[in-house]
Formats: C-alpha cells, structure tokens, sequence
C-alpha cells in the first residue's frame, strides 16, 4: 500500500503531460469547430488531401496510445511485488491518469464543457467514443478494485479467483468496450456520434463488478 502514493502521483504528473499533448494534437484533428474540441472528426481521405505530414501525424497518434497503455503498465509492474499487485497498481495508475487528464484539460481549455459532452476516447484498433462521465465511471472502478486488492495484499490475505471470474471480468471489459467502438464506423467516415449504447455499457460494467464482488464475497466466507 505504502506504494500507492507514488504511483498515484506519477499518474498526475502524466496525466498533465497527456493533456498538453493531445491539447496540441486536437487542434489540428479538429478544425471544423469553432474552438478545435468537437465532431466531427477528418476522415482519413481528408487528412490524405491534407498531405502526407497529416497522415504521418496520425500514426504518430496511434503510436502514442499506444505508448501510453505500455507506460502506465509498466508502472503498475514495476510497484507490484506480484501479479496481483503488479495488476492492482495499473488499474489505479490508470484511473487517476484518466480522471486527471480531464481535470488538467479543464483547466487548460475550459473543455469538456459537463459530463455528458462527446469525447474521442481512443483511436485503436477504431474510434471509441462517449461521453466524458463513461470514461471516468470506468476509471473509479478501476481505482476502487485496485485499492480493495492492494487491501488484501497488505492483510496477508490474497483474493483468490478462478479462471471463470476472469472469464466473466474480461468479457465484461470487453462488453463495455463494445459500447464505445460502437458507432466506430460512422464517426470514421465524419459523422457526429450517435446516441451512446448505455444498455451494453452498463451490462458489461455489471458483469465485470457483481463477478469481482462475489469474488470478494467468497474469499470472505472461505476465511471465516
């Protein structure tokens, strides 16, 4: 536990630096609107007829995602004594990066306007999209497992779990990531969003969180 502050104050710090960069990096993926912060999006033909520097631009994107998923694990594993540490820790650097980086926009842009304002979320494999309040319900999910873990750790008690609860907390991450690619194709060829899938989103939210409760539930029971 004693871990957790730093590497929640890492997570800040590069949660500051994602901000700055995708500040940068909306304002030339965004020129439709009025303030370079809404859809929709250019298509990649558009950024072809841009030229070659557009296109180049936004591979160097992807690669960056991708970076950044590499850097908040490798945090995760560089705290953990464990798997289950190892794992707990890049979920809480995860949600704090996340929580942060909204936060740090704010401040800098004054955006996203509330809660329910469409945000391009992720761009690999395709598009996620949502409202801002998806992705930071996520991250508080993150960030409370991981520390209900971390807990358990520090108790000497490890959470056990079977190769079925991993079964149903994946499919259900996979559910939730479902809703946000859902519209993908659309907003690939320029199109605003349409309405989010809150259904899909919130079953597969469901899914993942009653199987990590009645995980802890049965952990409970069996040391009782």
């Amino acid at each position: 536990m004693k871990r957790v502050p730093i590497v929640i104050a890492w997570s800040i710090a590069f949660a500051y630096v994602e901000a700055a960069v995708v500040e940068y990096l909306r304002a030339l993926y965004y020129p439709l609107a009025k303030d370079g912060f809404d859809f929709p999006i250019l298509t990649l033909a558009q950024l072809q007829g841009l030229g070659r520097e557009h296109v180049q631009r936004l591979f160097i994107e992807l690669a960056r995602e991708l970076a950044t998923l590499v850097m908040l694990a490798a945090v995760g594993f560089m705290a953990g004594r464990n798997r289950r540490e190892a794992l707990a820790h890049f979920m809480i650097a995860f949600g704090v990066w996340d929580i942060f980086f909204y936060l740090w926009l704010k401040l800098f842009l004054n955006w996203p306007a509330g809660l329910m304002t469409w945000d391009l979320l992720f761009l690999l494999p395709v598009p996620w999209v949502g409202p801002v309040i998806t992705p930071l319900i996520i991250s508080v999910a993150l960030i409370l497992s991981g520390l209900i873990v971390l807990y358990f750790e520090f108790k000497g008690r490890p959470l056990s779990s079977e190769w079925a609860d991993w079964a149903l907390m994946i499919a259900g991450g996979a559910v939730v990531i479902t809703a946000f690619c859902w519209d993908y194709s659309n907003i690939m060829e320029g199109g605003f969003p349409n309405p989010f899938n809150w259904p899909l989103f919130g079953a597969g939210l469901a899914l993942s969180s009653i199987t990590f409760l009645l995980v802890i539930r049965r952990n409970l029971r069996d040391r009782s």
